[in-house]
């Protein structure tokens, strides 16, 4: 028996920016490479957060014309979870998906030119048969490379990724001086710049501080390019 594809709205994520009595059921994303905290379906997003469609019938009906895009890739169901630093392309307008202060979904319009590209956080490393390295990161992307280097493919680095070629156009890591973007925690939502970065010998995360005077752990932070990657929706 296959997986509901709605759920209680009491019980959807406290990151769904959507009120929880107006209804019984709410949608649910199809599996995708986010967590269900992450994302949200495409057909909520038209209706209930960009107010493009005034139901699902006419959010399936958008859809169905072809102009819908995730990452530069044309979808097709309503179901479709776009997630956490997801490029979503309407017609000629583009949205980026990040959290707001309150640890809300919140998805703000950026500039076209910003379309074409995408960060993606490393999150882990994996040796393959034939001794390539597969590279996975927080969206579900996979990548395979060569002759993979520790300090050139750290865990915990972004990658700013072409969505045309799904190439690597530039790698930011979680040093010393870097602003990063927090995805978790108490400052959720907030650019900070790194002081230090504690490796525990053990079981227990990694520790990041930053100069902002407050710490979190390594899985939290994402390492950005500038504060200008980030739409200011994400203070509201």
């Amino acid at each position: 028996m296959g997986k509901s594809s709605h759920m209680k709205r009491l019980a959807m994520p406290r990151s769904w920016p959507l009120p929880r009595k107006t209804s019984v059921w709410v949608q649910r994303p199809d599996p995708c490479g986010h967590s269900i905290e992450c994302c949200m379906p495409v057909g909520i997003i038209l209706r209930d957060i960009l107010g493009i469609a005034g139901t699902r019938k006419e959010a399936n009906q958008i859809i169905q014309k072809g102009i819908v895009k995730v990452d530069g890739k044309e979808i097709s169901s309503i179901n479709r979870g776009v997630g956490l630093f997801d490029i979503l392309t309407i017609a000629d307008q583009s949205y980026i998906c990040t959290f707001d202060k309150r640890g809300r979904l919140s998805y703000n319009l950026i500039d076209s030119k910003k379309a074409g590209t995408k960060l993606c956080r490393l999150n882990g490393k994996t040796t393959i048969k034939g001794g390539m390295t597969q590279l996975n990161f927080h969206d579900g992307r996979t990548m395979l490379v060569e002759n993979a280097s520790k300090d050139e493919w750290a865990t915990g680095s972004t990658c700013k990724i072409n969505l045309s070629d799904g190439s690597v156009v530039e790698t930011y890591t979680a040093s010393t001086g870097a602003q990063c973007y927090l995805t978790g925690g108490n400052h959720v939502g907030e650019i900070a710049t790194i002081k230090e970065v504690e490796i525990k010998r053990s079981s227990m995360p990694n520790e990041v501080n930053f100069e902002e005077g407050f710490g979190t752990i390594q899985e939290y932070v994402m390492v950005i390019p500038s504060s200008d990657d980030i739409p200011m929706g994400v203070d509201e």
